[in-house]
């Protein structure tokens, strides 16, 4: 379960950023989780809440946290870079079959905002 160690990440990116800002409480952690990064939105969810009551990460003891998925696409070279949505085990063109495109979104793991007092 490597969403344990992630959350621990974005928590503890969470909680510098706001104590940087003078905050003190945090209310919200939005974040961006692409498709190819094999992140099981549950697992995030039940770690989240698991360490969110742990001291270190106090200030955000009453916050949620919002996933917004983000596909995975490609563009094809063949194809004149046209860009397709695809799965994370089915990423040739769906046009030509080839195999080797550009990846262009999915691996994105990132906190887009974290709303605090």
């Amino acid at each position: 379960m490597h969403e344990m160690g992630i959350t621990q990440g974005i928590l503890a990116a969470s909680v510098d950023a706001v104590k940087g800002e003078g905050g003190t409480r945090i209310n919200e952690i939005r974040i961006s989780v692409g498709e190819m990064t094999e992140v099981v939105e549950d697992a995030l969810q039940f770690a989240f809440e698991a360490l969110r009551a742990e001291p270190d990460y106090a200030m955000a003891a009453g916050a949620v946290l919002l996933v917004t998925h983000v596909p995975a696409s490609s563009a094809c070279p063949t194809c004149d870079g046209e860009v397709f949505e695809h799965g994370r085990f089915d990423g040739q063109c769906p046009k030509c079959g080839n195999p080797f495109v550009e990846p262009r979104s999915g691996h994105e793991l990132r906190i887009d905002s974290i709303d605090f007092d």
